[in-house]
């Protein structure tokens, strides 16, 4: 196995995920939206040559438990947009933004009886403006779940506090539950939280990008188990957390990006497939199975394998630009925060 790497791999840390015979139903929603931003540097870095936008969609994740009503992981970007305090700086920025469609539309189009309170939960993976949809299209009786610190930090939304991004009618009329997390239970390096008590879905507390961001760990199959790891907005694009010491490049595989970070550790392990909100390598075009289908049976389909390495297509201009002898990383000063608001 080794020889086919640049460098051997080393073995990962154990992630000590518990033992459960419970599964969930993942489904990928693909909610058409589609983000063209830039400059590229805020939400990425170094800059590189051959991209200079963000370019993706806003992915969503309808969770099916067998017992209890569907919750939902990220929300996506609202159909009116427009209505957000956000807004005029994303005309300024001259930001490409294109929603089709309500992620609760495309719901009640599959037959989910949103209005009647079929979703029990819109889990929030951070209160970024193309993750929080549109709360108010669901009822009160689903309630909104956030992580640690974000009541104190975002409450009370716009136009209560003006200088908030939130829509204080994502909150009105329904419960928000705020998560906390300890240092007794962690999946790998990062505190964990079980949602359903069954060990089927997990949340993890990965602060970073936000304050408050989570990440959603789902166990898609027993025997083996295999797990579906939602990493919102933990990074922006694949040469954030590949290659790694556990998951080298292959060795046909050119070039070798310069950063990585802690979910590394997962997406070594080859039962589990790391879904990043805005990673346009698996959707367009689609890589595997998008709403109304499930994605349950992607290990078997060899989606990880297939899409573990496509991001490298990114650095084709970096690769001609460094054969002419050109500079082709650039560090620059940049904060994503600037962006956001």
């Amino acid at each position: 196995m080794a020889q086919g790497y640049v460098v051997p791999p080393k073995q990962p840390p154990q992630l000590n995920i518990p033992k459960s015979d419970v599964t969930v139903k993942v489904s990928c929603v693909d909610s058409t939206s589609r983000l063209d931003l830039g400059p590229l540097g805020p939400f990425l870095q170094p800059d590189y040559t051959g991209r200079n936008k963000l370019l993706g969609p806003a992915l969503s994740f309808l969770i099916e438990h067998p017992q209890r009503k569907p919750v939902l992981f990220d929300l996506a970007i609202r159909k009116d947009f427009h209505v957000l305090p956000s807004y005029p700086k994303f005309v300024e920025m001259k930001w490409g933004i294109h929603v089709d469609k309500d992620v609760s539309t495309i719901l009640k189009e599959n037959g989910v009886d949103v209005d009647g309170g079929a979703i029990q939960s819109i889990i929030w993976s951070h209160h970024h403006w193309d993750h929080v949809g549109n709360p108010t299209l669901f009822p009160g009786s689903t309630e909104l779940v956030v992580g640690p610190g974000s009541k104190d930090m975002y409450l009370p939304g716009y136009l209560e506090r003006q200088d908030s991004i939130l829509m204080a009618t994502d909150f009105e009329g329904r419960n928000v539950r705020e998560l906390s997390f300890d240092d007794s239970f962690k999946i790998g390096r990062f505190r964990a939280f079980d949602f359903f008590g069954d060990g089927s879905f997990y949340l993890l507390d990965t602060p970073g990008h936000s304050v408050g961001h989570m990440c959603g760990l789902a166990r898609t199959s027993t025997h083996p188990d295999t797990f579906i790891f939602m990493g919102g907005d933990a990074s922006h694009h694949g040469g954030e957390f590949r290659p790694t010491d556990y998951s080298p490049l292959p060795k046909e595989l050119n070039p070798m990006p310069p950063r990585r970070r802690n979910q590394g550790e997962f997406d070594a392990h080859e039962k589990v497939l790391l879904l990043m909100a805005h990673d346009d390598s698996v959707i367009d075009p689609p890589q595997s199975d998008f709403y109304p289908k499930t994605m349950n049976y992607w290990y078997e389909k060899g989606v990880g394998k297939r899409v573990k390495w496509l991001f490298l297509g990114d650095f084709e201009g970096v690769v001609k630009a460094n054969q002419r002898g050109e500079e082709v990383f650039t560090w620059g000063e940049h904060s994503s925060w600037d962006y956001y608001g």
